[in-house]
């Protein structure tokens, strides 16, 4: 392995820990809200374009659950303004 590609790892371990960090001093202090983010952190680390990608088949999975979750909340409201 690459020496200074190693080093990067660490680097961008480092600041995902030191993020953790922040982020629980924040949540202890009662500023939950607000993004604990340095300017370092900003960069980005792993040279990509900062989106994320999801499979079709997760992408699937998730919608059929958000569908159900919904058509569930929406036939308990019919049955609650029945019952009324």
């Amino acid at each position: 392995m690459d020496i200074i590609a190693a080093l990067k790892e660490e680097e961008s371990k480092l600041y995902r820990q030191l993020n953790a960090v922040q982020g629980a001093i924040s949540a202890l202090n009662g500023d939950a809200n607000k993004a604990s983010v340095t300017s370092r952190q900003k960069v980005n680390l792993n040279n990509t374009n900062g989106k994320r990608t999801m499979s079709a088949a997760v992408r699937a999975r998730i919608s059929r659950t958000a569908k159900a979750r919904w058509a569930k909340i929406r036939a308990e409201k019919v049955a609650g303004k029945k019952t009324k």
